[in-house]
């Protein structure tokens, strides 16, 4: 992981190891209390059917509009990691449904809209003038992310609901975000079950995509268990109706001996590629248009307070840091056409990006 371009280097490297000792450490960490775990009053119930939220208007950004609205599009995405929403928390790692609803509602109330992974790394980052693109991520397809209720929508304080329960009091919030799954998504067993729960989400514009077929962890596997753990979890989601997976998850945020295993292989006469794998820590990831972003080493930030080892790894420390450094993070020209970036940035953007370029 590197820091962001242009910036000054307060963003530590974080390698593999430091994540993993991490993840495991929060995950017996006592829970104690933070700002993040009082509980947050929800808002009205949502309409029976989902909003939906229209795309921005179009415009043609210039110099000066960009100017205008703070436009550095060189700048940082949270790409935030979430695991089990329980209204009773088992581990560290896990949120509440108040703790999810509230961490949302900041994010709305700050200008953040959400975009899928496969849509961040395309650098498809269709958003309004001045806001800032978040990635909602949200691991291993437990049945606290997604169920439908009888009268099929989504159930109460799961996490798809809680998402459009919020882009309803925001509107300017799009309920999107992407879901990495194992063999039983959301707990389903039943084919035509799982069939009809990937099938709503796809259509509702959610991401769906690869997380492993078992969760083992890589890097104890051999190349060959590692393709044939990714291709039948990639088998499974074909015939779940779901589209090619444009990203990889990586379980644990562990990566395999040989790297490249994770993002291409083959396995029984299937072939796998992934245009882009994201890890288990630490930190925002750099935009998609910079030299220095790579796409097989995302990096995400787990949904969490500020104790123990979340003291500058998790998502309240780093939206803070965000919120006092607005020039650090990624603000949007409104014009998915072009890139716009303040002068100082023009050496650190991809080359095939200077006839989209905008500077001010």
């Amino acid at each position: 992981m590197r820091s962001a371009p242009g910036l000054t280097p307060v963003i530590g490297i974080v390698n593999i190891g430091v994540m993993i000792v991490a993840v495991v450490a929060l995950l017996v960490l006592p829970l104690g209390h933070d700002d993040e775990t009082a509980e947050h009053k929800a808002g009205p119930a949502p309409e029976a059917t989902p909003p939906v939220v229209p795309p921005p208007p179009p415009v043609t950004a210039t110099a000066e509009s960009a100017r205008n609205v703070g436009a550095n599009e060189l700048g940082l995405v949270p790409v935030l990691m979430y695991h089990r929403i329980l209204s009773k928390r088992l581990a560290s790692i896990d949120r509440t449904p108040s703790q999810l609803r509230g961490e949302l509602e900041k994010l709305a109330s700050e200008g953040y809209v959400p975009i899928t992974a496969a849509e961040f790394v395309a650098g498809a980052v269709d958003i309004p003038a001045g806001a800032h693109p978040v990635v909602l991520t949200f691991d291993d397809g437990h049945p606290s992310h997604f169920a439908l209720g009888a009268d099929g929508t989504p159930k109460k304080d799961t996490a798809v609901r809680i998402i459009y329960d919020v882009a309803g009091r925001y509107p300017g919030f799009r309920p999107v975000a992407t879901f990495w799954i194992n063999a039983d998504p959301f707990g389903l067993r039943d084919r035509a079950r799982q069939k009809a729960a990937v099938g709503w989400l796809v259509e509702h514009g959610f991401e769906v995509a690869n997380h492993t077929f078992r969760h083992p962890d890589l890097y104890r596997l051999t190349k060959k268990k590692i393709a044939e753990s990714i291709v039948r979890e990639q088998r499974q989601l074909k015939e779940l109706g779901a589209p090619r997976s444009a990203t990889f998850a990586l379980p644990y945020g562990s990566r395999p001996k040989k790297r490249s295993t994770a993002r291409e292989g083959k396995w029984d006469g299937t072939t796998y590629h992934f245009d882009a794998v994201f890890l288990a820590g630490a930190e925002p990831a750099i935009s998609p248009y910079a030299k220095a972003f790579d796409p097989y080493n995302i990096p995400r930030v787990q949904s969490n307070g500020k104790k123990g080892e979340c003291r500058k790894w998790c998502s309240q420390y780093w939206l803070e840091w965000l919120r006092k450094h607005p020039d650090r993070r990624y603000t949007s020209d409104g014009d998915p056409a072009h890139v716009s970036i303040p002068r100082r940035f023009r050496g650190k953007i991809k080359a095939k990006f200077d006839g989209v370029l905008i500077t001010y």
